[in-house]
């Protein structure tokens, strides 16, 4: 141990941050407690980090606390998505200067990792659960190496991983400590999509045994019995699905996770997914135009009917989260009210909106830039609700408008009744959440015009261009 520890029986203070992003450039952000849930990413690698060396470990969740000015660290890691990148490179510049040793890691950094190395001592490609352990025993070896990459036979089927030490962030800041993840990445091939680029199609996943312990030694812990699955697509695989969803049912727990349209295909799915304790979907309905689905790489979304899909669901007591994506080539500016109409109509309990975002390494940024669309790569702007591209059948500016006007239509006190009436969801935590958006949707002109404290953003110039 003495040979590992060049701390003199003090112990090694490690930081782990999650810079802020671009809906946090206001003071306390746009999303309060009531629509924020707890990250798992640095609660994870807290948990992987060796427990036998003398770390004290800190974590900040930038969105949520303030980073102190006179911070002090032996290592500081941060985890950074395309719109944290520029704000994660400023800190870690400042950090560097101070002479404290800095990791980038997160899907940004696999899909950009020589601009990421330029900023940092060393930097995570991939997935962390075997490499983080490794770096941290080089850091200790004063051997840190310039780059840790996840292995070509990388898998999540080890069953002594570690749970996420959830407990290490005060509960009091998230709408709920119980976020919980079963697989990692998606079989489909979206080509706005950053998992297939940054991670492959192959979907990784943990032991269904691994994912039932995490939650029940969570519920006996805490109390809570109504959690989150982050996967991106907890269907993919339809055995895992059905022996996951089996597996919950003496759990007696209430579930919100992400899935594709295509359990409409699969009745008997959906009825065990309502049995397992399923109270809310997250569904990428992504366009109601013609073509676009074609355009975003999800064909198979048309073999589909979103109204009797969502009806369906409703009738099991399943809450659905629309989320549509505009700004694809087939996008009209009659688009916006369409979409609105259809998310009324269709009664979905929380709809979403985002524009279009060619993320750095994705089939469609590649596209775009072949194509002389892209306008920027101010990654603090690449958030999914800013204009960042020249759309094909409208200005950039019809597009930024359109955007925030379906926002603002589809979170009036009208059409939130509506909708939750015809859903039959007059639940609290649907009013709260559609009240939320309502005040995002109300406040969306901030991000168009306020600035990073690191300098001059060009939203303004490209929210203009035509």
């Amino acid at each position: 141990m003495a040979k590992l520890n060049p701390y003199n029986n003090h112990k090694m203070k490690m930081v782990l941050i999650s810079p802020k992003g671009p809906l946090y450039r206001t003071n306390g952000g746009i999303f309060k407690k009531s629509l924020r849930y707890q990250p798992l990413t640095l609660t994870t690698l807290a948990a992987l980090t060796p427990k036998e060396l003398p770390i004290e470990i800190t974590l900040i969740d930038e969105g949520i606390m303030q980073i102190p000015t006179d911070l002090q660290a032996d290592l500081i890691g941060l985890t950074v998505i395309t719109g944290t990148a520029i704000r994660a490179y400023q800190l870690a510049d400042q950090f560097r200067a101070r002479g404290i040793k800095v990791i980038l890691g997160g899907p940004h950094v696999t899909l950009m990792p020589e601009e990421a190395a330029q900023h940092a001592d060393t930097i995570c490609i991939g997935y962390a659960e075997k490499t983080w352990p490794q770096l941290i025993y080089d850091f200790f070896a004063n051997n840190l190496q310039p780059c840790y990459k996840q292995s070509q036979c990388f898998d999540l089927s080890d069953t002594s991983l570690p749970f996420p030490e959830r407990e290490r962030f005060n509960r009091k800041y998230f709408l709920t400590q119980a976020v919980f993840e079963a697989t990692r990445s998606c079989a489909h091939d979206c080509e706005f999509c950053v998992a297939p680029t940054a991670w492959g199609r192959k979907q990784y996943q943990h032991p269904v045994t691994w994912v039932i312990e995490d939650i029940r030694q969570f519920v006996n812990k805490t109390g809570k019995r109504k959690l989150i699955f982050v996967d991106l697509n907890l269907v993919s695989d339809l055995d895992y699905a059905k022996e996951l969803f089996t597996a919950l049912i003496p759990l007696k727990v209430q579930w919100f996770g992400l899935s594709t349209v295509l359990i409409a295909h699969n009745q008997e799915l959906m009825q065990l997914m309502a049995k397992s304790g399923c109270k809310g979907l997250l569904l990428g309905l992504e366009t109601v135009t013609s073509g676009s689905l074609g355009d975003a790489g999800k064909k198979f979304n048309s073999s589909v009917n979103y109204k009797e899909l969502i009806a369906t669901l409703h009738k099991l007591g399943i809450s659905i989260q629309g989320c549509f994506v505009f700004g694809l080539d087939h996008d009209t500016p009659d688009t916006f009210d369409a979409t609105v109409e259809l998310a009324i109509d269709a009664a979905i309990d929380l709809p979403r909106f985002s524009v279009l975002t060619p993320f750095p390494g994705t089939p469609l940024y590649k596209r775009l830039e072949q194509e002389k669309r892209i306008l920027t790569q101010d990654w603090s702007l690449y958030d999914a609700q800013h204009v960042v591209f020249k759309p094909k059948l409208m200005t950039v500016k019809q597009l930024a408008d359109g955007h925030e006007r379906a926002w603002k239509k589809i979170y009036q006190y009208k059409n939130i009744f509506k909708r939750l009436w015809a859903a039959g969801n007059f639940q609290l935590l649907a009013v709260t959440a559609n009240l939320g958006y309502r005040f995002y949707a109300h406040n969306l002109h901030k991000f168009y015009t306020c600035d990073w404290p690191i300098g001059q953003s060009p939203a303004k110039i490209i929210l203009q261009s035509k």
